[in-house]
């Protein structure tokens, strides 16, 4: 199992590279931005790029989408609710299979209808669902905060306290964190009932 964070843009977004050590299949997670960057590394480690993964499909996590499908001839994955063409809509629970290994998908919509995050070998990729010490806004076009309150608490924090999370943005203290250490310190996550989460998403 591989992964590899990469920093691209202007707007502290990350591409993750990620891969399956024995058979050398790869995914991409939310192209953007610095593309050549991220083909670069791919073929420095002799990877063949089977899947596009969108955490959710606003621009700055799909723009790169074509450009890396049209060099690679990869799957493009995404969320129920997605605003560009996908090649394939996956469903809450549902796996693809990555080499020997599994990817699972994670329907967590709030920041974006058809936002997903992806679970790959005790590492989530969330997307803006969850950045380090916060979580994504609702403010925007489809955004929910009773669907964020759902996706964060009764399906995120559900999840093993050792799980790696990497975000979609590098908003944090650090460029990733654990499931359990944003348990403890991250203040959106703090024990709220839906009602009181709700309100604190639209306060100041």
């Amino acid at each position: 199992m591989g992964v590899l964070q990469i920093l691209v843009g202007s707007m502290q977004n990350f591409t993750y590279l990620i891969w399956d050590e024995d058979t050398k299949e790869a995914a991409v997670i939310d192209p953007s931005w610095d593309l050549e960057k991220v083909l670069e590394e791919a073929e420095a480690r002799n990877l063949k790029i089977k899947y596009i993964l969108n955490t959710h499909t606003h621009y700055d996590h799909c723009i790169g989408n074509e450009q890396i499908k049209k060099k690679t001839d990869a799957i493009t994955v995404g969320g129920t609710g997605a605003k560009v063409k996908l090649d394939k809509i996956i469903k809450d629970g549902e796996q693809i299979t990555l080499g020997n290994s599994k990817i699972t998908a994670l329907s967590t919509p709030g920041h974006s209808p058809d936002g997903t995050c992806y679970l790959f070998e005790g590492n989530l990729f969330t997307g803006d669902t969850l950045f380090v010490g916060e979580c994504g806004r609702t403010d925007l076009s489809g955004g929910s905060a009773e669907d964020l309150y759902e996706s964060l608490f009764n399906k995120i924090l559900k999840l093993d306290d050792s799980i790696k999370v990497y975000p979609g943005h590098d908003y944090g203290q650090s460029p990733y964190s654990t499931i359990g250490f944003e348990r403890k310190n991250n203040y959106t996550l703090q024990p709220r009932t839906k009602e009181e989460f709700v309100r604190f998403m639209m306060s100041p």
